[in-house]
């Protein structure tokens, strides 16, 4: 266990006007506090936080940073408290130790939610201050080069979060070093065979390869010399993580690698650099696809290197870097070389933002956070965005958009703005209409074609590759689906007022809202829209703010219909209005229907179909079926002055979740080969079924297709009609009509018809 003196002097090294005197008195309380605790080793439990301190001055930070490594653990596993570490150490340190305490007390109910809670806090509490983040990954990373201590099941979750949420937070920052090392310590426990298999081909590489790496590292260093280069030439091994994930990325095996050996070129300037990279491609041979300029164009981490890779001393396959000392400082420590905390200086994160461009990651991920999105959705985003491999594409102007690997445009139009990816109808990639699933590749040059009246597709979710496109795809459908919710509620309650022929004002309807539990009119009709409550509860919420007895409507449940034939459920079902030509009052044929009216009253489908989420009407005669219409239908209006029973209809919510219902659409196409392909292809995408279909030709260049499809419900056949009227070549994309629908019918009898004969 290291001595006191001894941190002080590793601390001195790099800073002599350290305060001795905190470091001192951190070290001996944190040793008093911690006491005879023991770690799973069995280890006094002070070596953790000491170890914790040490790797803080690896990192060259600053005493009150390593003061809060030895102070870490106090308030969370001992009697210490926020208050007592102020008063000894100063609010700064205490709100540093505090920080980290409450990421870690947390007692939340699922795995899914531990850990994004978890990352919340953590980000939050960077937010505040940067040094909570290097003391968070130094307290890991010494826990995981003590894990084989921890029993298998706590080994396994740990090295599997150190992995998922740790190391790529890491490397987002900038911290390669760290990343490295978490991710390789990582891998040893979740595959310990593939980690044994890859470290023992690296030690026979490094052996069998040993005078190889000596001439390459001597040549390279001479021809450098003699062009008056100061150079720094080191051979360096890849990681085993790196390794293997390489080896899974390109399906090939571990004999097959020869590149896991690289060289890395430090050099004095910028443009030593580019001198070096001359005198190296004009030596040896380039291998082509290979190079890639980090130093015009940093990574999102402000990582600043050049890299290619040349066919080099003795047919060698050589990867170099090559960068200067600076460059090198911020590859391996990232935020922390940045040299913000050094003599004493306290954290200035105005002045990090400016200088990193990891901090500015921050701040955006930290805006998402507090917008109020899911735990499980900003752990989704968070995860998209930690895991980014780049590619770099432009706009028309010139402006540079960073983007990771398998991004689409997509992702490219919500990187620019919100609302450019909310209004996105379509994508020039380097002057081309391409499709909006095309993959983006580093130099493409793309133009956002828009449209004001446009809302992103559900289906969007999963052609999106970034964490900003696919929580703003998902808010944007949330919100279309919560509009299209109030429309139909505020249909809803309109024909309530009309049968109950009362007037209810805005502030009447708030206090009716309030009282069934809805902060507002308008959430009270979305609730409606999305059939969360009836309006029998409406109805007798404002005849009570009114003050008035209400005259309840006749209410009957009508049978279940039988699932097995592709029916749906129904369940109580009221009495809405009764009308005859000229007049509000009770008809007689409506009259006559009603006292037949029963529980074995049958019930059948309008033919353009009814789906879950559909507002229902049904229409009740004299010693018939009570024909279903959704409330769109035109056959509705042909009704309307008609003598009959309108009667509320219900779906039974439960029985309506577990299969599919037939729903005919109609639609124009351009005649041409491959236009009924486009659209089963459309249909296919939105995970849709075609039932049946029926094609009329319009005129010698356009048909009308009417298709019976088969979905779950109204949100997947929105889905459907939106992904067909986006398609070119398709109009007039619509629900069919019952005149249109009926061809469906038609060709259905005939095909019994026609079977009947046969048999």
């Amino acid at each position: 266990m290291m001595r006191q003196y001894e941190l002080v002097e590793r601390v001195q090294a790099y800073n002599p006007n350290t305060d001795e005197s905190l470091l001192n008195k951190a070290y001996v309380y944190a040793m008093q506090k911690h006491g005879s605790q023991k770690r799973a080793s069995g280890d006094p439990y002070f070596a953790h936080p000491l170890e914790v301190a040490a790797i803080l001055t690896d990192l060259k930070l600053d005493d009150a940073t390593i003061a809060v490594g030895l102070l870490h653990d106090t308030i969370e596993d001992t009697d210490a408290t926020r208050s007592e570490i102020d008063q000894l150490f100063g609010s700064e340190i205490g709100a540093i130790v505090d920080g980290l305490t409450k990421i870690e007390r947390l007692n939340l109910v699922s795995r899914e939610e531990a850990q994004a809670e978890n990352l919340r806090k953590l980000l939050l509490a960077i937010s505040e201050d940067v040094r909570v983040l290097l003391v968070k990954l130094a307290d890991r990373l010494h826990n995981m080069r003590t894990l084989e201590y921890m029993p298998a099941e706590k080994r396994t979750r740990i090295a599997q979060e150190t992995l998922d949420i740790y190391a790529p937070l890491a490397g987002r920052m900038g911290m390669q070093g760290i990343r490295s090392e978490l991710e390789d310590l990582s891998f040893k426990v979740l595959q310990p065979e593939q980690y044994e298999a890859i470290t023992s081909r690296l030690r026979e590489m490094q052996a069998d390869h040993h005078d190889t790496i000596e001439r390459i590292t001597s040549e390279l260093s001479d021809e450098l010399k003699a062009e008056g280069i100061d150079a720094k030439v080191s051979a360096r091994v890849k990681s085993p993580f790196s390794i293997f994930n390489k080896i899974e990325r390109k399906s090939i095996a571990l004999e097959q690698l020869s590149d896991m050996i690289g060289f890395r070129v430090i050099v004095e300037s910028v443009e030593d650099c580019y001198r070096t990279l001359g005198i190296v491609h004009t030596n040896w041979k380039v291998v082509p696809g290979r190079f890639k300029d980090y130093i015009s164009v940093p990574k999102h981490n402000d990582y600043r290197s050049i890299h290619t890779t040349i066919v080099g001393p003795g047919r060698q396959r050589v990867e170099l870097q090559i960068r200067t000392m600076a460059m090198h400082q911020v590859a391996e420590l990232g935020i922390a070389a940045h040299a913000l905390y050094k003599d004493g200086a306290s954290a200035d994160l105005s002045r990090l933002e400016k200088e990193s461009r990891a901090f500015v990651w921050l701040r955006q991920t930290i805006q998402h956070l507090t917008a109020g999105n899911t735990g499980e959705d900003f752990l989704e985003y968070t995860k998209l965005e930690l895991f980014q491999d780049q590619v770099f594409c432009f706009t028309p102007r010139g402006r540079l958009i960073a983007l990771p690997r398998g991004a689409t445009p997509i992702d490219f139009a919500y990187a620019l703005h919100t609302e450019i990816g909310d209004t996105c109808v379509g994508a020039k990639i380097n002057g081309a209409i391409m499709p909006l699933v095309t993959q983006l590749r580093s130099g493409d040059e793309v133009e956002i074609i828009r449209d004001q009246n446009h809302l992103p597709p559900s289906n969007w979710e999963g052609i999106a590759a970034t964490g900003k496109a696919r929580a703003a795809i998902r808010r944007a459908v949330r919100l279309a689906a919560q509009q299209r919710a109030f429309a139909l509620g505020e249909h809803v309650l309109k024909m309530l007022l009309e049968r109950e022929s009362v007037a209810a004002d805005d502030a009447e309807m708030k206090a009716v809202a309030e009282a069934i539990g809805h902060p507002s009119k308008r959430e009270l009709l979305i609730a409606v829209g999305e059939g969360k409550v009836s309006t029998e509860v409406i109805a007798d919420e404002i005849a009570k703010v009114k003050g008035f007895r209400r005259h309840r409507s006749r209410r009957i449940d009508l049978p279940v219909a039988d699932k097995a034939d592709g029916w749906f459920a129904l369940r109580h079902t009221n009495l809405l209005r009764f009308r005859v030509p000229g007049s509000t009052s009770r008809g007689p044929r409506a009259a006559e229907a009603l006292e037949e009216l029963n529980f074995n009253t049958p019930v059948e489908l309008s033919a353009e179909g009814v789906v879950p989420g559909d507002r229902l009407v049904g229409i009740l005669e004299p010693r018939q079926p009570i024909k279903v219409y959704p409330i769109h239908s035109d056959a509705l209006a042909d009704l309307y002055d008609s003598d009959v029973a309108w009667i509320d209809v219900r779906w039974d919510v439960v029985g309506s979740q577990e299969r599919e219902y037939k729903v005919v659409i109609s639609m124009e196409s351009i005649n041409k080969p491959g236009s009924l392909a486009q659209v089963s292809s459309a249909i296919a995408t939105c995970d849709a079924n075609i039932n049946n279909l029926v094609m009329r030709m319009i005129s010698p260049d356009f048909h009308q297709l009417v298709f019976e499809i088969e979905v779950r419900n109204l949100a997947q056949l929105t889905d459907v009609l939106a992904t067909l009227k986006r398609s070119p070549g398709l109009h007039n994309v619509q629900r069919a009509t019952v005149a249109e629908a009926g061809t469906i019918a038609t060709l259905e009898w005939n095909g019994k018809i026609e079977q009947a004969e046969q048999a």
